[in-house]
C-alpha cells in the first residue's frame, strides 16, 4: 500500500530548484528516509524534500525560512553550484475525482500519495534541469556565432581556436549529463512497480513537454557540435594549405638561387 502524506490538508506547494551539478546523495541515504529512488527525506515540521544527484531538488509544503534551513543542511553535499538557480513552482490539489492530471496550471491527485509525490518530483526536477540547459544552450550559441561567421577566416589566433575548442567540450559535456546522469526521457523506475501512476506520469511529461525540449536541445546540440567541427576541420585544411605554399616558397627560392648560381658562374 502507498503511503500517504499531508493528510487533512487540501492543497500544498510544490517548488523546483536546480541548485548543484551534483548532491552527494549516498551521505543523505545514511540518514532516516521515507523512500529512496529518488530519494525523500522528512523536511521542516510538516513537509518533505525529493533530492536527485544530478543537483535537483524538489520541495513540498515548506515554508520560506524551512527551505532555506533544508538548503543550509545540504551544502556541505553540494558541489559546482549554479550562480542562479533555475525554479519551478506549482500546487497540488487534492481531488478525490482526479485519476492524477494538470488542470489550469495546478496538479490534481486524489491523495497524497508518496509515489504520487515522486514522479511530481521526477518531471519537476526534469523540468528545471532542461530550463538550465536552454539557458546555457543560448548562451553557447551567441559565443560560437562569430566563428560560424568566419568559417573561412584563414587569420585565426591560438586564443580564438582555444575558444572553440572549449564550446565543442562544453557541448559534449552537455550531451554526456543529460544523457548519461540525468536521463531526462527516461522513465522513473517506480513505474516498474506501480504501473498505475503510468497514465500519470505521461499526462506531467506531456504537460511539461519533457521530450520535446528534449529533442530542441539534442538538435542544437548536434548543430553545435557540427559547427565547431567544421571550423576546426578548416582551420586544420587552411595550416595544411600554408604548409604547402611553404614549401612551394622555398623550391622556387632555392630555384631562383640555382639560376642565380648558374648566372653567376657564367
Amino acid at each position: 500500500m502507498q503511503k500517504v502524506l499531508f493528510v487533512g490538508q487540501e492543497t500544498i506547494k510544490v517548488r523546483a530548484l536546480l541548485v548543484s551539478q551534483s548532491i552527494n546523495i549516498k551521505a543523505l541515504e545514511k540518514e532516516e528516509c521515507l523512500a529512496l529512488d529518488p530519494l525523500v527525506l522528512e523536511a521542516g515540521e510538516d513537509g518533505c524534500a525529493i533530492v536527485f544527484r544530478y543537483g535537483a531538488i524538489v520541495l513540498f509544503n515548506l515554508t520560506h525560512q524551512e527551505e532555506e534551513r533544508f538548503l543550509e543542511r545540504l551544502k556541505p553535499l553540494i558541489s559546482a553550484s549554479v550562480s542562479s538557480p533555475e525554479i519551478e513552482e506549482v500546487e497540488i490539489h487534492r481531488d478525490i475525482t482526479s485519476s492524477g492530471k494538470v488542470e489550469g496550471g495546478n496538479i490534481l491527485l486524489p491523495e497524497f500519495s508518496l509515489k504520487g509525490l515522486q514522479i511530481v518530483a521526477d518531471i519537476l526536477a526534469k523540468s528545471v534541469i532542461l530550463a538550465y540547459y536552454e539557458v546555457q544552450m543560448a548562451k553557447a550559441f551567441d559565443r560560437i556565432e562569430p566563428f560560424a561567421m568566419s568559417l573561412q577566416n584563414i587569420e585565426w589566433t591560438r586564443q580564438q581556436v582555444r575558444e572553440l575548442l572549449k564550446q565543442l567540450g562544453n557541448t559534449l559535456s552537455i550531451l554526456h549529463k543529460m544523457v548519461g546522469r540525468v536521463e531526462i526521457i527516461d522513465k522513473p523506475e517506480l513505474l516498474w512497480d506501480y504501473p498505475d501512476l503510468d497514465l500519470f506520469y505521461r499526462r506531467l511529461a506531456n504537460e511539461y513537454e519533457v521530450r520535446e525540449r528534449h529533442l530542441v536541445l539534442e538538435r542544437k546540440l548536434t548543430l553545435l557540435s557540427d559547427t565547431a567541427e567544421t571550423a576546426l576541420g578548416l582551420l586544420q585544411h587552411n595550416s595544411s594549405m600554408r604548409v604547402e605554399w611553404y614549401i612551394v616558397i622555398l623550391i622556387v627560392v632555392e630555384i631562383i638561387l640555382s639560376i642565380y648560381d648558374l648566372v653567376s658562374r657564367g
